[in-house]
């Protein structure tokens, strides 16, 4: 699947590269989705041998290619709650020289990437590649509630109710974008939803 490029936005909408292989103690690589098909692109036997990979399907086909890659450890779950034990636990396990690689959606990315910082893991050894969908993990200020997968602007929030405007900026700390009233001012005047990047 192509890379999307997004269009050039505000200071704190994250920026992607292409992953890379790396000289590390362990690699964990974490994906979603098409995002497998960037941890397929970067590996080699070599760093298979000290790999832990966690995928999350979401429908997509490519668990038997990245278990045939015949990784250390391998995981695969239904979504990223169920893995996030598991990815806390491989963080709280890491050694100095762990290399981390996360591919996929911006919502799946976001949050290990936060659970890597978290855990103390230097923002040098974390890479990201976005692969496949464009939809956003948003958070509704008014009511502070997470929406999942959202494609359309605007949107409504699924826990308030509220039409939400689809902004850009992002909260690394939320690992979500920001999501405003669009019509505080004038009730009930909530433009057409189309696609975020039409």
């Amino acid at each position: 699947m192509s890379k999307f490029e997004f269009p050039t936005s505000i200071i704190s909408r994250p920026v992607y590269g292409t992953l890379e292989p790396r000289d590390g103690s362990a690699h964990l690589m974490i994906a979603d989705a098409t995002g497998a098909q960037a941890i397929l692109d970067v590996a080699t036997p070599d760093m298979m041998a000290k790999a832990h990979i966690i995928y999350i399907p979401k429908g997509a086909e490519f668990g038997h290619r990245l278990r045939a890659l015949n990784p250390a450890q391998y995981y695969e779950g239904p979504s990223y709650a169920a893995a996030e034990q598991r990815i806390a636990k491989a963080f709280g396990d890491a050694k100095m020289g762990l290399q981390v690689y996360l591919s996929g959606s911006e919502g799946v990315m976001g949050q290990a990437q936060h659970a890597a910082m978290q855990a103390g893991v230097p923002h040098t050894a974390i890479q990201t590649e976005h692969r496949g969908s464009t939809a956003r993990r948003m958070q509704c200020v008014h009511c502070k509630g997470i929406t999942e997968d959202v494609a359309t602007d605007p949107f409504q929030c699924s826990h308030c109710g509220l039409h939400l405007f689809v902004r850009d900026h992002y909260s690394r700390r939320l690992a979500a974008y920001q999501g405003v009233n669009i019509d505080a001012e004038d009730p009930g005047n909530v433009p057409e939803a189309k696609g975020i990047y039409e």
